[in-house]
C-alpha cells in the first residue's frame, strides 16, 4: 500500500506542479478533471442508501462553478448556484421515485457545492498576482500536512483522535502534519518571497494543516455514513479522487481568502 502511494505521488505530483507553474488553460483543466471525477465517486456513494442524485445536472453544474473564476466582474457563481437549485427542484418534481426526492436533492446540491464551489476558489487563488506562487505554496504545504500526518501517525501513533469516524486517525499523527506543514510552509514561503513574516508563515501553515485535516475526517465521515472504504479506486494507495481532494477543499479557501485581504 505504501509502495502504491509513493508511486502515485510520483506520478501526479509533477503533473500537478506543471499545471501550476504554467497556468491557464492547463491548471483549470488538472482542477476541472479531478473536481469531475471526484463529483461522479461523491454521487456514486448514495447508491448506498439507494438514493440517485441528478448526476449529469451535478457533474454541469461542478464544471460551470470551477471554470466560473474566468468570468470576471459578472456576477456568474450566484447565478450558476440560484440556477442549480431552481433546475434541480423543478426536475424533482417529474422524477421517480416520489419518496427519495428531497434526499436526492439534497445530495445533488451538497456533491455541488461541496466540490464545485469551493475547488473554485483555487481558480480564484491562480488568478491573483502572484497566484502562480500562492497555489504552489498552498499545495505543498497541504500535502506536507498530509504526509506529516501520515508518517507521524503511522511511528507515533497511540492515542485515538475521533475513533466513531476515522479509527486510525490519532493525536500523534494530527501534530506530526500541523508540525511538517508548518516547517514546509516557512521553507517554502522564503523561496517563493511570499509577501508574509516568517510567523504568518507557519501561522496559515498551521491553519492549512488543521483545515486539511478537518477536510480528511468530514469526508471519513461520508464514507463511514454510506458504508464505504474509499470513494474510488482510481488512485492506487489512496483510494478515488474524492479521497485526494478532501484535504484541499478547505484549504483553497483559507489561503484564497487570506491572500485577497492580505492584498486589499
Amino acid at each position: 500500500m505504501l509502495r502504491q502511494r509513493i508511486l502515485t505521488a510520483v506520478i501526479s505530483l509533477p503533473i500537478l506542479i506543471a499545471a501550476i507553474w504554467f497556468g491557464e488553460p492547463w491548471f483549470t483543466i488538472f482542477i476541472t478533471t479531478a473536481a469531475i471525477l471526484g463529483s461522479l465517486e461523491f454521487f456514486s456513494l448514495a447508491s448506498h442508501f439507494k438514493i440517485q442524485p441528478l448526476t449529469y445536472l451535478g457533474l454541469i453544474s461542478v464544471l460551470l462553478l470551477i471554470i466560473s473564476p474566468h468570468c470576471p466582474g459578472i456576477m456568474v457563481t450566484p447565478f450558476i448556484i440560484t440556477l442549480s437549485i431552481t433546475i434541480s427542484l423543478v426536475w424533482i418534481l417529474f422524477r421517480s421515485p416520489k419518496e427519495q426526492a428531497f434526499s436526492s436533492w439534497a445530495w445533488t446540491m451538497a456533491g455541488i457545492l461541496y466540490i464545485g464551489w469551493m475547488l473554485s476558489h483555487w481558480i480564484d487563488l491562480r488568478n491573483l498576482n502572484g497566484g502562480r506562487d500562492w497555489v504552489l505554496w498552498a499545495m505543498l504545504a497541504t500535502f506536507a500536512s498530509d504526509t506529516g500526518a501520515f508518517f507521524a501517525g503511522s511511528i507515533l501513533g497511540k492515542h485515538s483522535m475521533v475513533s466513531a469516524i476515522s479509527p486510525n486517525k490519532t493525536w500523534e499523527g494530527a501534530l506530526g502534519g500541523v508540525v511538517f506543514a508548518a516547517a514546509i510552509s516557512l521553507i517554502l514561503g522564503i523561496s517563493l518571497s511570499l509577501p508574509m513574516t516568517y510567523w504568518q508563515m507557519i501561522f496559515l501553515g498551521c491553519l492549512i494543516s488543521i483545515f486539511a485535516q478537518l477536510g480528511d475526517l468530514v469526508e471519513s465521515l461520508l464514507k463511514r455514513n454510506t458504508g464505504s472504504k474509499d470513494a474510488g479506486k482510481l488512485l492506487p494507495g489512496h483510494g478515488g479522487f474524492l479521497d485526494r481532494l478532501d484535504s484541499i477543499i478547505f484549504t483553497g479557501v483559507i489561503v484564497y481568502y487570506y491572500a485577497v485581504f492580505t492584498m486589499s
